[in-house]
């Protein structure tokens, strides 16, 4: 299913990865990302993220830090190991409103952003525009 066009100008066919293991996110802020005219991928796991990052080259990726058998920063590691995704901009979303310090310093150093949960509508369809207005080296 293609991205449906929306009212305001959005990146032309901009393509955003959303990671995360709770399906019923993930189905809700694809949908919404369509309805605004993004290109989107969804993936429940992080080897599926990768797949989908290796295969289609996301211009923006949205990903859960706590996943099963994986963390998000260890997905957010494997994603600028992906030739032409090292400066690609990539927001942690996380539900953990206690974060060490050390573990938010090794997030920004690896170029991400973190957000907290619960991530309402307009909030995820601004993250996503400010995301893809970052300019991307690769």
């Amino acid at each position: 299913m293609g991205p449906v066009p929306s009212r305001e100008a959005t990146t032309p066919n901009a393509r955003v990865l959303i990671v995360d293991d709770d399906v019923s996110v993930t189905e809700l802020f694809a949908r919404m990302l369509r309805l605004e005219g993004f290109e989107v991928w969804a993936a429940h796991s992080a080897d599926e993220g990768l797949s989908l990052a290796q295969t289609h080259r996301p211009h923006a990726v949205i990903l859960d830090l706590r996943m099963p058998l994986t963390s998000g920063v260890q997905v957010l590691r494997s994603l600028r190991a992906i030739q032409g995704m090292q400066h690609t901009p990539v927001t942690i979303v996380t539900g953990d409103y206690y974060l060490a310090e050390s573990q938010i310093a090794e997030i920004q150093s690896l170029g991400a952003d973190v957000r907290f949960k619960p991530l309402w509508l307009d909030e995820l369809v601004t993250l996503a525009r400010d995301m893809l207005h970052t300019p991307v080296r690769d």
